[in-house]
């Protein structure tokens, strides 16, 4: 399917896929690649992960990745709730959310993703992780964050909406723990988050993750497609987006 773009993006909101570099190869094709997603979606890890896999194996291909907020609990507040009451509320009862567990974990296992849905003990409110991905795209560091993120709260259990947690991961990557602190502190990024999740409903993004991917600066349409598709999904897209962009 065609859509829109979701609109100009603040400096230092890209991050640049390099890969490996062969300066004997032909000059690789650039691409723009949306990504709209939220941090405790364990769908948005696995399809983050794919398309890091299809990245590397495209060496043809310099991608530029946006990371776009989307929040699927938008009206929960800042402390998060028990995962418990949530699954239950969510999905309707304990076992219908074990049969969802265990297909991500075996979904995960081939993308190096060790799913630890028993040590999660609350849902967090994402807002302020998204805001801290913003503050690190700044610094060149979005996209390491983003899978840092994914992986403390997937794996280890870590409440992402805690502060104190989301400066540790922030340090881990170069980032000073009491600048991270005072930007969440300040509140900074917070009305940008909103209406980024705001603009994707409007555009008719509705589930996540959701890919959007163009030529270089817009060239061609920008075609979007939904769920954790596998690489060889995502690569035909790729190719679609490069010939429309006249790359090929």
């Amino acid at each position: 399917m065609t859509c829109l773009l979701l609109g100009a993006v603040g400096e230092g909101q890209v991050f640049a896929y390099h890969g490996a570099v062969n300066l004997l190869s032909p000059p690789r094709s650039r691409l723009d690649i949306e990504v709209v997603f939220d941090l405790v979606c364990p769908w948005c890890f696995l399809g983050t992960r794919r398309l890091r896999r299809t990245l590397e194996r495209r060496t043809d291909v310099l991608a530029e990745i946006r990371w776009r907020p989307f929040l699927l609990n938008p009206d929960l507040g800042l402390g998060g709730t028990g995962r418990q009451d949530y699954m239950a509320r969510k999905f309707g009862g304990e076992e219908r959310a074990r049969r969802l567990h265990a297909t991500m974990t075996d979904l995960g296992r081939p993308e190096g993703i060790a799913f630890r849905f028993d040590r999660i003990q609350r849902v967090p409110a994402s807002i302020d992780a998204h805001r801290l991905v913003r503050f690190a795209a700044q610094h060149g560091q979005a996209d390491a964050l983003v899978d840092a993120l994914f992986t403390a709260y997937f794996c280890e259990g870590a409440d992402i909406g805690r502060p104190e947690n989301l400066a540790a991961l922030a340090a881990r990557h170069g980032m000073e723990p009491r600048v991270v602190q005072r930007f969440l502190a300040s509140g900074l990024e917070a009305e940008a988050v909103h209406a980024e999740n705001l603009r994707a409903h409007r555009l008719g993004i509705n589930g996540v993750p959701c890919f959007v991917i163009s030529g270089q600066q817009g060239q061609g349409a920008g075609h979007a497609i939904a769920g954790a598709q596998e690489p060889e999904v995502l690569e035909r897209l790729i190719d679609v987006a490069l010939s429309e962009a006249g790359e090929f």
